[in-house]
Protein backbone atom coordinates (compact mmCIF):
# COMPACT_ATOMS: atom_id res chain seq x y z
CA UNK A 1 0.00 0.00 0.00
CA UNK A 2 1.24 3.50 -0.84
CA UNK A 3 2.65 5.19 2.24
CA UNK A 4 0.13 8.01 1.88
CA UNK A 5 -2.81 6.06 0.54
CA UNK A 6 -4.80 6.77 3.69
CA UNK A 7 -4.54 10.44 2.90
CA UNK A 8 -6.51 10.41 -0.35
CA UNK A 9 -9.95 10.32 1.17
CA UNK A 10 -11.08 13.77 2.37
CA UNK A 11 -12.28 16.14 -0.32
CA UNK A 12 -10.48 18.97 1.46
CA UNK A 13 -7.09 17.55 0.49
CA UNK A 14 -5.39 18.90 -2.63
CA UNK A 15 -2.15 16.93 -2.11
CA UNK A 16 -1.00 13.87 -0.23
CA UNK A 17 1.05 15.92 2.20
CA UNK A 18 -1.77 18.34 2.85
CA UNK A 19 -4.13 15.41 3.34
CA UNK A 20 -1.97 13.87 6.04
CA UNK A 21 -1.78 17.26 7.70
CA UNK A 22 -5.57 17.46 7.54
CA UNK A 23 -5.94 14.14 9.37
CA UNK A 24 -3.39 15.20 11.99
CA UNK A 25 -5.25 18.47 12.56
CA UNK A 26 -8.56 16.62 12.75
CA UNK A 27 -7.26 14.19 15.39
CA UNK A 28 -5.62 16.91 17.43
CA UNK A 29 -8.65 19.21 17.26
CA UNK A 30 -10.95 16.43 18.35
CA UNK A 31 -8.68 15.66 21.30
CA UNK A 32 -8.25 19.29 22.38
CA UNK A 33 -11.98 19.99 22.17
CA UNK A 34 -12.75 17.03 24.43
CA UNK A 35 -10.00 17.75 26.93
CA UNK A 36 -11.00 21.39 27.26
CA UNK A 37 -14.62 20.50 27.79
CA UNK A 38 -14.00 17.68 30.23
CA UNK A 39 -11.02 18.61 32.38
CA UNK A 40 -9.59 22.10 31.93
CA UNK A 41 -8.26 22.22 35.50
CA UNK A 42 -6.61 18.80 35.24
CA UNK A 43 -4.33 20.00 32.44
CA UNK A 44 -3.00 22.90 34.50
CA UNK A 45 -2.58 20.71 37.59
CA UNK A 46 -0.67 18.07 35.64
CA UNK A 47 1.44 20.77 33.97
CA UNK A 48 2.40 22.22 37.32
CA UNK A 49 3.40 18.81 38.64
CA UNK A 50 5.40 17.92 35.52
CA UNK A 51 7.27 21.23 35.69
CA UNK A 52 8.07 20.49 39.32
CA UNK A 53 10.06 17.40 38.37
CA UNK A 54 9.15 13.73 38.08
CA UNK A 55 7.10 12.45 35.18
CA UNK A 56 5.55 9.82 37.40
CA UNK A 57 4.58 12.19 40.15
CA UNK A 58 2.09 13.83 37.79
CA UNK A 59 0.92 10.92 35.69
CA UNK A 60 -0.84 7.70 36.65
CA UNK A 61 0.46 4.28 35.74
CA UNK A 62 -1.39 2.06 33.30
CA UNK A 63 -2.14 -0.34 36.14
CA UNK A 64 -3.82 2.36 38.22
CA UNK A 65 -6.05 3.22 35.25
CA UNK A 66 -6.95 -0.37 34.40
CA UNK A 67 -10.16 -0.22 36.41
CA UNK A 68 -10.99 3.39 35.56
CA UNK A 69 -13.96 4.29 33.32
CA UNK A 70 -13.28 4.00 29.60
CA UNK A 71 -13.71 7.75 29.21
CA UNK A 72 -10.94 8.33 31.77
CA UNK A 73 -8.64 5.89 29.98
CA UNK A 74 -9.26 7.72 26.70
CA UNK A 75 -8.57 11.11 28.24
CA UNK A 76 -5.25 10.01 29.71
CA UNK A 77 -4.31 8.12 26.55
CA UNK A 78 -4.83 11.25 24.47
CA UNK A 79 -2.88 13.37 26.92
CA UNK A 80 0.05 10.94 26.82
CA UNK A 81 -0.12 10.74 23.03
CA UNK A 82 -0.04 14.51 22.52
CA UNK A 83 1.97 15.50 25.61
CA UNK A 84 -0.73 17.87 26.80
CA UNK A 85 0.09 19.01 30.35
CA UNK A 86 2.36 16.01 30.92
CA UNK A 87 5.48 14.72 29.17
CA UNK A 88 4.63 12.83 25.99
CA UNK A 89 4.70 9.03 26.43
CA UNK A 90 3.41 7.12 23.42
CA UNK A 91 4.00 3.82 25.20
CA UNK A 92 1.43 4.61 27.85
CA UNK A 93 -0.91 6.05 25.24
CA UNK A 94 -0.89 2.78 23.29
CA UNK A 95 -1.42 0.72 26.43
CA UNK A 96 -4.36 2.85 27.54
CA UNK A 97 -5.93 2.86 24.09
CA UNK A 98 -5.56 -0.93 24.16
CA UNK A 99 -7.35 -1.17 27.50
CA UNK A 100 -10.19 1.01 26.22
CA UNK A 101 -10.33 -0.85 22.91
CA UNK A 102 -10.60 -4.17 24.73
CA UNK A 103 -13.76 -2.78 26.35
CA UNK A 104 -15.23 -2.09 22.93
CA UNK A 105 -14.41 1.62 22.56
CA UNK A 106 -14.60 2.46 18.84
CA UNK A 107 -12.74 5.71 19.51
CA UNK A 108 -9.79 3.80 20.98
CA UNK A 109 -9.91 1.28 18.12
CA UNK A 110 -9.81 4.11 15.59
CA UNK A 111 -6.90 5.81 17.38
CA UNK A 112 -4.88 2.59 17.39
CA UNK A 113 -5.58 2.10 13.69
CA UNK A 114 -4.44 5.63 12.94
CA UNK A 115 -1.24 5.28 14.98
CA UNK A 116 -0.23 2.01 13.30
CA UNK A 117 -1.17 3.25 9.83
CA UNK A 118 1.09 6.28 10.16
CA UNK A 119 3.83 4.89 12.41
CA UNK A 120 2.95 7.50 15.04
CA UNK A 121 5.38 6.44 17.76
CA UNK A 122 4.84 2.74 16.97
CA UNK A 123 6.12 0.49 14.18
CA UNK A 124 4.09 1.16 11.05
CA UNK A 125 1.90 -1.86 10.26
CA UNK A 126 -0.80 -1.61 7.58
CA UNK A 127 -2.32 -5.00 8.41
CA UNK A 128 -2.56 -4.14 12.10
CA UNK A 129 -3.98 -0.72 11.30
CA UNK A 130 -6.64 -2.29 9.08
CA UNK A 131 -7.51 -4.76 11.83
CA UNK A 132 -8.18 -1.94 14.28
CA UNK A 133 -10.08 0.14 11.70
CA UNK A 134 -12.15 -2.95 10.95
CA UNK A 135 -13.16 -3.25 14.60
CA UNK A 136 -14.09 0.43 14.82
CA UNK A 137 -15.95 0.29 11.50
CA UNK A 138 -17.99 -2.67 12.73
CA UNK A 139 -19.22 -0.42 15.55
CA UNK A 140 -20.35 2.22 13.09
CA UNK A 141 -17.33 4.55 13.10
CA UNK A 142 -17.76 6.38 9.80
CA UNK A 143 -14.14 7.55 9.45
CA UNK A 144 -12.85 4.00 9.96
CA UNK A 145 -15.30 2.72 7.36
CA UNK A 146 -13.95 5.20 4.84
CA UNK A 147 -10.33 4.53 5.69
CA UNK A 148 -10.78 0.81 5.18
CA UNK A 149 -11.63 1.49 1.55
CA UNK A 150 -8.18 2.97 1.06
CA UNK A 151 -6.44 -0.18 2.23
CA UNK A 152 -7.91 -2.44 -0.41
CA UNK A 153 -6.55 -5.92 0.08
CA UNK A 154 -4.08 -6.22 2.92
CA UNK A 155 -2.89 -9.19 4.89
CA UNK A 156 -5.50 -10.25 7.43
CA UNK A 157 -4.30 -9.84 10.99
CA UNK A 158 -6.02 -9.91 14.35
CA UNK A 159 -6.15 -6.64 16.26
CA UNK A 160 -3.40 -6.60 18.88
CA UNK A 161 -1.10 -4.08 20.49
CA UNK A 162 2.56 -3.71 19.53
CA UNK A 163 4.49 -1.29 21.68
CA UNK A 164 6.39 1.82 20.63
CA UNK A 165 9.90 2.06 19.33
CA UNK A 166 12.51 3.62 21.58
CA UNK A 167 12.59 7.34 21.70
CA UNK A 168 8.87 7.69 21.03
CA UNK A 169 8.28 9.85 24.07
CA UNK A 170 9.71 11.28 27.20
CA UNK A 171 9.83 9.77 30.63
CA UNK A 172 9.84 6.01 31.09
CA UNK A 173 12.09 4.05 28.77
CA UNK A 174 10.01 2.80 25.85
CA UNK A 175 10.07 -0.91 25.11
CA UNK A 176 9.77 -2.20 21.55
CA UNK A 177 7.47 -5.22 21.62
CA UNK A 178 8.90 -7.28 18.80
CA UNK A 179 7.74 -10.75 17.89
CA UNK A 180 9.18 -13.31 20.28
CA UNK A 181 10.32 -16.71 18.99
CA UNK A 182 7.68 -19.36 19.36
CA UNK A 183 8.36 -21.96 22.02
CA UNK A 184 7.00 -25.47 21.85
CA UNK A 185 6.01 -25.97 25.47
CA UNK A 186 5.33 -29.69 25.03
CA UNK A 187 8.03 -30.91 22.66
CA UNK A 188 9.48 -33.43 25.15
CA UNK A 189 8.11 -35.54 28.02
CA UNK A 190 10.08 -33.38 30.46
CA UNK A 191 8.48 -30.21 29.16
CA UNK A 192 5.04 -31.75 29.20
CA UNK A 193 5.53 -32.57 32.89
CA UNK A 194 6.64 -29.02 33.67
CA UNK A 195 3.65 -27.58 31.80
CA UNK A 196 1.35 -29.88 33.75
CA UNK A 197 2.87 -28.72 37.05
CA UNK A 198 2.49 -25.06 36.08
CA UNK A 199 -1.15 -25.48 35.03
CA UNK A 200 -1.88 -27.31 38.25
CA UNK A 201 -0.07 -24.95 40.63
CA UNK A 202 -0.57 -21.51 39.06
CA UNK A 203 -4.23 -21.24 40.16
CA UNK A 204 -3.10 -21.78 43.77
CA UNK A 205 -1.17 -18.51 43.41
CA UNK A 206 -3.99 -16.88 41.41
CA UNK A 207 -1.67 -16.59 38.43
CA UNK A 208 -2.38 -17.06 34.75
CA UNK A 209 -0.45 -20.23 33.76
CA UNK A 210 0.37 -18.67 30.39
CA UNK A 211 2.24 -15.83 32.09
CA UNK A 212 4.20 -18.27 34.25
CA UNK A 213 5.10 -20.35 31.19
CA UNK A 214 6.21 -17.25 29.29
CA UNK A 215 8.50 -16.26 32.17
CA UNK A 216 9.78 -19.80 32.58
CA UNK A 217 10.59 -20.14 28.88
CA UNK A 218 12.54 -16.88 28.96
CA UNK A 219 14.32 -17.62 32.22
CA UNK A 220 15.61 -21.15 31.78
CA UNK A 221 14.17 -22.58 28.58
CA UNK A 222 12.57 -25.33 30.71
CA UNK A 223 15.90 -26.48 32.15
CA UNK A 224 15.69 -27.36 35.85
CA UNK A 225 19.50 -27.47 36.08
CA UNK A 226 20.11 -24.04 34.53
CA UNK A 227 22.52 -21.70 36.34
CA UNK A 228 23.15 -18.13 35.20
CA UNK A 229 26.41 -16.14 35.53
CA UNK A 230 24.72 -14.33 38.45
CA UNK A 231 23.97 -17.68 40.14
CA UNK A 232 20.24 -17.66 39.35
CA UNK A 233 19.17 -21.28 39.57
CA UNK A 234 16.59 -23.72 38.25
CA UNK A 235 13.44 -23.37 36.16
CA UNK A 236 12.46 -19.88 37.35
CA UNK A 237 16.10 -18.78 37.84
CA UNK A 238 15.93 -17.87 41.52
CA UNK A 239 18.98 -16.27 43.06
CA UNK A 240 19.79 -17.64 46.55
CA UNK A 241 18.39 -14.53 48.27
CA UNK A 242 15.05 -14.83 46.47
CA UNK A 243 14.92 -18.57 47.11
CA UNK A 244 15.40 -17.96 50.84
CA UNK A 245 12.85 -15.15 50.80
CA UNK A 246 10.14 -17.46 49.44
CA UNK A 247 11.04 -20.61 51.35
CA UNK A 248 12.78 -22.61 48.62
CA UNK A 249 15.25 -25.04 50.17
CA UNK A 250 16.43 -26.72 46.96
CA UNK A 251 16.37 -24.43 43.92
CA UNK A 252 17.12 -27.36 41.63
CA UNK A 253 14.01 -29.23 42.72
CA UNK A 254 11.61 -28.30 39.90
CA UNK A 255 8.46 -28.20 42.03
CA UNK A 256 10.07 -26.12 44.80
CA UNK A 257 11.57 -23.79 42.21
CA UNK A 258 8.24 -23.31 40.45
CA UNK A 259 6.49 -22.54 43.72
CA UNK A 260 9.16 -20.02 44.71
CA UNK A 261 9.09 -18.35 41.30
CA UNK A 262 5.30 -18.16 41.29
CA UNK A 263 5.23 -16.75 44.81
CA UNK A 264 7.68 -14.03 43.74
CA UNK A 265 5.75 -13.27 40.55
CA UNK A 266 2.50 -13.00 42.54
CA UNK A 267 4.24 -10.65 44.99
CA UNK A 268 5.53 -8.44 42.17
CA UNK A 269 2.13 -8.25 40.46
CA UNK A 270 0.55 -7.21 43.76
CA UNK A 271 3.34 -4.70 44.42
CA UNK A 272 2.98 -3.08 40.98
CA UNK A 273 -0.81 -3.19 40.86
CA UNK A 274 -1.08 -5.83 38.14
CA UNK A 275 1.17 -3.94 35.70
CA UNK A 276 2.79 -6.83 33.83
CA UNK A 277 5.75 -4.91 32.32
CA UNK A 278 6.68 -3.47 35.72
CA UNK A 279 6.33 -6.86 37.43
CA UNK A 280 8.53 -8.48 34.77
CA UNK A 281 11.10 -5.71 35.08
CA UNK A 282 11.11 -6.33 38.83
CA UNK A 283 11.61 -10.06 38.30
CA UNK A 284 14.61 -9.38 36.08
CA UNK A 285 16.22 -6.32 37.67
CA UNK A 286 14.64 -6.19 41.13
CA UNK A 287 11.71 -4.15 42.36
CA UNK A 288 13.99 -1.46 43.82
CA UNK A 289 15.42 -0.73 40.37
CA UNK A 290 11.90 -0.30 38.98
CA UNK A 291 11.01 2.14 41.75
CA UNK A 292 14.29 4.00 41.36
CA UNK A 293 13.68 4.62 37.65
CA UNK A 294 9.91 4.98 37.94
CA UNK A 295 9.32 2.29 35.33
CA UNK A 296 11.20 -0.29 33.28
CA UNK A 297 14.89 0.45 33.99
CA UNK A 298 17.07 1.53 31.04
CA UNK A 299 19.02 -1.72 31.06
CA UNK A 300 19.18 -3.34 27.59
CA UNK A 301 18.84 -6.81 29.13
CA UNK A 302 15.74 -5.84 31.13
CA UNK A 303 14.14 -4.01 28.23
CA UNK A 304 14.61 -7.01 25.94
CA UNK A 305 13.37 -9.36 28.66
CA UNK A 306 10.16 -7.41 29.24
CA UNK A 307 9.58 -6.95 25.52
CA UNK A 308 9.84 -10.63 24.64
CA UNK A 309 7.69 -11.90 27.50
CA UNK A 310 4.96 -9.31 26.93
CA UNK A 311 4.88 -10.20 23.25
CA UNK A 312 4.66 -13.90 24.07
CA UNK A 313 2.05 -13.44 26.80
CA UNK A 314 0.03 -10.88 24.86
CA UNK A 315 -1.29 -8.92 27.88
CA UNK A 316 -0.07 -5.88 29.79
CA UNK A 317 -2.22 -6.32 32.91
CA UNK A 318 -2.88 -9.22 35.26
CA UNK A 319 -5.29 -9.10 38.23
CA UNK A 320 -3.18 -8.55 41.36
CA UNK A 321 -3.85 -10.64 44.46
CA UNK A 322 -5.13 -8.51 47.30
CA UNK A 323 -3.44 -8.65 50.69
CA UNK A 324 -0.09 -9.98 49.50
CA UNK A 325 1.81 -6.71 49.92
CA UNK A 326 1.13 -2.99 50.09
CA UNK A 327 1.35 -1.49 46.57
CA UNK A 328 4.47 0.35 45.54
CA UNK A 329 4.50 4.11 46.06
CA UNK A 330 4.47 4.38 42.26
CA UNK A 331 1.06 2.71 42.15
CA UNK A 332 -0.56 4.12 45.29
CA UNK A 333 0.34 7.73 44.43
CA UNK A 334 -0.95 7.34 40.88
CA UNK A 335 -4.17 5.67 42.06
CA UNK A 336 -4.82 8.53 44.49
CA UNK A 337 -4.28 11.01 41.71
CA UNK A 338 -6.70 9.23 39.38
CA UNK A 339 -9.33 9.18 42.11
CA UNK A 340 -8.89 12.90 42.70
CA UNK A 341 -9.05 13.63 38.96
CA UNK A 342 -12.29 11.65 38.63
CA UNK A 343 -14.13 13.89 41.09
CA UNK A 344 -16.28 16.62 39.54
Amino acid sequence: MNAHRLCRLPAQCWSLTECCRYHARMNRSRYLAKSRLRRPRALFAALAISLAGSVHAGAPSVASLSGAPTSTQLQWAARFEHGEGIPRDVGRAVQLYCLAASRGSSEAQYQLGWMYANGRGVPRDDALAAAWFRKAAAKGDAISQRLLIAFGKVKMKSASCVGPTRGAGAGVVQVAYRAAPRVDFESTPERRQIVAWVREMAPEYQLDPDLVLAVLAMESGFSSSAVSPKNAQGLMQLIPETADRFGVQDAFDPVQNLRGGMAYLRWLLAFFGGDVPLALAGYNAGEKAVERYGGVPPYPETQAYVSRIVQRYGKIWHPPVAGVVEPSALISAAAARVQAESKP
